[in-house]
């Protein structure tokens, strides 16, 4: 069973329909007791870095997720589920994320061309690193995924599983063990999406 991490910021409806679509077992829940029973977590999110990440301190269910994540559950976040992973947000402020992958969350206007519209909206094509993911093992580089953000991770290359280039390389993708982010919205990105997806409930 996949949990949905339901913390009052997300596209939930939307994601579990997709988990449906490929015949996952799937729930939606604020329900701790459901999470560590879960097989897996997905930790959805839009909206702004500070204000997701108090929301999720306030339901208690970060401590949570960082636990069965530490502990070796797969986790994957998507969009600003994926930001709050790592160390710090530089929105708005400075805020602390879970820690799970080392790195930051910076603005993507300090180094894509300033002609450039923000946020980033759009389809990009994924190009992967040295070694494919097994997140990616039903899709191909060079394959399109969609993309709402204004804010990119930053990382070591070694955390980083794919790359889109808007202007500059930003990270789509981004993998620390167990833990896996991807900044575009695979529920929102087709039958590539969906391969994604596919991949991850298989882990």
């Amino acid at each position: 069973m996949i949990a949905i991490v339901d913390y009052g910021v997300g596209n939930l409806f939307s994601l579990k329909s997709s988990l449906a679509a490929i015949g996952a077992d799937a729930v939606v829940t604020a329900d701790a007791a459901v999470l560590q029973s879960a097989d897996k977590i997905l930790l959805p999110g839009v909206g702004a870095f500070g204000d997701a990440a108090e929301k999720l301190r306030a339901t208690g269910l970060d401590k949570v997720v960082v636990a069965e994540a530490k502990g070796g559950k797969p986790l994957l976040g998507i969009c600003l589920g994926m930001q709050l992973l790592f160390e710090k947000g530089y929105e708005y402020g400075v805020h602390d994320g879970l820690g799970l992958i080392p790195g930051e969350i910076r603005p993507i206007a300090d180094v894509i061309p300033k002609d450039l519209k923000i946020p980033h909206i759009g389809w990009n094509a994924l190009r992967f690193g040295s070694e494919k993911s097994p997140l990616f093992r039903y899709i191909r580089e060079g394959d399109y995924v969609y993309f709402v953000h204004s804010y990119y991770a930053k990382t070591d290359a070694e955390n980083v599983i794919a790359t889109a280039n808007y202007g500059a390389d930003l990270t789509a993708a981004a993998a620390n063990g167990n833990v896996y982010g991807c900044q575009f919205h695979p529920e929102k990105s087709g039958s590539v999406g969906l391969n994604i997806l596919r991949a991850f409930c298989e882990l």
